[in-house]
């Protein structure tokens, strides 16, 4: 799946941090390549620095310094994420040509290609690779039709946009703290990246929805065979759930994200006021896939911290009507992980899939 935004190093690196910058926690993992094999060496959860705040690649170049240190520093390679409302991803078609030159067609004709008037963007895009459908059985008698002319092939293509200005703070940060910027990914195609290692039976061959529910905006990516068809960003992030409860009960914050995961059936009507419009809006997300592509989601797979509750994941069930289940994004993963991480890496798991997914770019 997409690894977007590689200008920085076209090296693979047998070893990377990859960092999922949150609004309220940043989620990062150490993880190596050893042949066919990913290992996870460990985990961080850290506060993120300044909620509702933009960092300077000053502030944020320490944050990675103190992500690197809390990971061991044992490397110097650094990947990140776009998060969703940064980056802009869309699947387009376009002619048989380099990247390269994608790329500048997509500079060039940014409003065409995502419907947008998007200035002073850097453009990334990676070719899908064509589904191999089986040729039809030769029927007595009847002439093979004529292969179809090369002049009208398209390819499918993942476009990507993101300011200029975000990554060059990024380039710049990632120096701040002394590591090598490498990789720069959508946090969007990250669940999918990881999906498609830890089920690639499902992945290949089936049609699921992803749904990543993360703090702001939970994401909804449609992948039919093995193609990501179509994504969505949802405005009832885990933040508004968990600050309605906070609200209905008159308790603080900290409270109410305490209540929601470990006694949500306590206060399951309060959530059900938030928990309610986001299925809409994920069956909506749905719907129009379905209708647009005429094929049926067989299966919803969820992931991020909020999806650990149960109770909120059955309101959803009822919602949406398909069936909701998690998924281990760390379940293809060799672990060698220090003491406490490896007994608490169940409970964190679901928290980890995006960083995990743009690990998966750089290795």
């Amino acid at each position: 799946m997409p690894q977007l935004f590689d200008g920085m190093s076209k090296k693979r690196r047998a070893q990377t941090i990859a960092v999922d910058l949150g609004s309220r926690k940043t989620k990062a993992v150490l993880m190596e390549r050893h042949g066919e094999r990913y290992v996870l060496t460990r985990y961080a959860l850290l506060d993120a620095p300044v909620q509702d705040k933009k960092l300077s690649p000053e502030q944020l170049g320490g944050h990675f310094r103190q992500v690197a240190e809390a990971l061991g520093n044992s490397t110097k390679s650094l990947s990140a994420t776009l998060n969703l409302a940064d980056a802009v991803v869309r699947q387009v078609e376009m002619p048989p040509i380099p990247v390269d030159e994608m790329r500048n067609i997509l500079k060039m004709n940014h409003k065409g290609y995502f419907q947008q008037d998007l200035p002073d963007n850097s453009f990334d895009c990676y070719v899908i690779p064509p589904r191999v459908e089986p040729p039809p059985a030769p029927v007595a008698g009847q002439v093979p039709a004529p292969a179809a002319p090369m002049g009208g092939l398209k390819f499918k293509v993942l476009a990507a946009a993101a300011k200029q200005q975000l990554v060059a703070e990024f380039i710049q940060a990632a120096t701040v703290a002394g590591l090598s910027p490498d990789w720069l990914v959508p946090a969007l195609v990250c669940p999918v990246n990881a999906f498609e290692m830890a089920a690639p039976e499902v992945f290949a061959k089936e049609t699921v929805a992803l749904v990543d529910i993360g703090f702001r905006y939970p994401s909804v990516c449609v992948v039919d065979r093995g193609e990501l068809l179509t994504n969505r960003v949802i405005n009832i992030g885990g933040y508004q759930i968990t600050r309605a409860l906070a609200e209905a009960k008159g308790i603080t914050y900290a409270e109410a994200d305490g209540i929601k995961i470990g006694m949500a059936a306590e206060v399951e009507a309060e959530l059900q006021t938030q928990v309610g419009p986001l299925g809409r809006e994920i069956r909506a997300s749905l719907d129009f896939f379905e209708h647009q592509y005429e094929r049926t989601v067989s299966q919803i797979y969820l992931s991020g911290g909020t999806t650990r509750s149960e109770v909120i994941t059955g309101m959803l069930h009822s919602e949406i009507v398909v069936d909701c289940q998690f998924w281990n994004p760390t379940g293809f993963l060799q672990l060698a992980l220090p003491g406490q991480q490896a007994m608490e890496i169940e409970q964190a798991a679901p928290q980890l899939t995006v960083a995990i997914g743009a690990a998966l770019a750089a290795l």
